[in-house]
């Protein structure tokens, strides 16, 4: 699921990544290479093993990432420790709303999920609002009965949440929705049809139509623990392009941003993008200014 996650990020049909392992002299079925991301087959054999490296090369991965994922050490499913952990006071401003609305839903503080790779998608509409976000998740559990992800969306000034639809994309339903109208925050529960033991992975899809707010200046994600690889991919409107676009990380609300870098807008498809290959808990995000 991993794989099929990284696959999607990069944009590369499984007949393209035949080619670049064959360029590297490793010679693999596209066959195979779809049991893979499927989860239906585990790579065992040495060549096989081989092959899992070079994709970590050719998909521009960590090294061991993809390996330790799809092959457990020993060939046994491992129990994974719950990592360290930002809360979400220091994630989110309006922080006592969010614990609110969470206690509502009887949600844990720790969710007992990581993230081990996702690829988010946000449109800015005509208007320079936040029109809305989709993702492709990949998780994993730290601890056993594991079967559901709390989504968290914050609205731009002006959002009515009550108008903010929660969709459920690919291997999770949707479960209920609480929002707070002061602050903008939805938060929404996205149902497994398993419960998760401690080491696995689940790959699920969702996302959040808004469109309610005013002009938007920015997107940022808040990260509790350290994971995977993040992808942030933020498309404008023809009408209404930025001047300037900026990536940035801080390691809290309201710290300093760090890790400044400016993005060039992309003409036919007008995006921009940010790729963290190594997650740490704290904040990323991507900011645009107005003409």
């Amino acid at each position: 699921m991993a794989l099929r996650a990284a696959l999607a990020a990069r944009g590369l049909a499984l007949h393209r990544v035949q080619h670049k392992l064959a360029q590297r002299g490793i010679k693999v079925g596209v066959t195979s290479l779809s049991y893979w991301q499927q989860g239906a087959r585990r790579p065992q054999r040495p060549e096989s093993l081989r092959a899992v490296r070079a994709l970590e090369e050719v998909l521009d991965l960590p090294a061991q990432s993809l390996h330790r994922l799809l092959v457990p050490e020993g060939g046994r499913r491992t129990v994974t420790e719950r990592p360290a952990a930002r809360s979400y006071r220091a994630l989110v401003d309006p922080s006592d709303a969010l614990h609110r609305l969470l206690a509502d839903l009887q949600a844990p503080t720790d969710g007992g999920l990581h993230t081990v790779g996702h690829h988010e998608w946000v449109r800015i509409g005509p208007r320079r609002e936040l029109s809305g976000r989709r993702s492709l998740h990949v998780v994993r559990a730290h601890r056993d009965g594991v079967d559901r992800y709390v989504a968290i969306h914050q609205g731009d000034a002006g959002c009515d949440p009550s108008r903010v639809a929660v969709t459920a994309g690919e291997n999770c339903r949707l479960g209920r929705v609480r929002w707070d109208g002061a602050t903008a925050v939805v938060v929404a529960e996205l149902l497994f049809d398993t419960r998760l033991r401690a080491g696995d992975t689940h790959v699920f899809g969702y996302g959040f139509e808004d469109g309610s707010g005013g002009q938007s200046a920015e997107y940022v994600r808040g990260f509790r623990f350290a994971g995977g690889q993040y992808v942030l991919q933020v498309r404008f409107d023809e009408a209404a392009l930025p001047v300037g676009c900026r990536s940035f990380t801080q390691a809290k609300a309201g710290a300093p941003r760090t890790a400044r870098q400016e993005l060039t807008l992309g003409g036919r498809h007008r995006t921009v993008h940010l790729v963290e290959q190594g997650v740490r808990p704290g904040i990323v995000g991507i900011g645009w200014d107005w003409g």
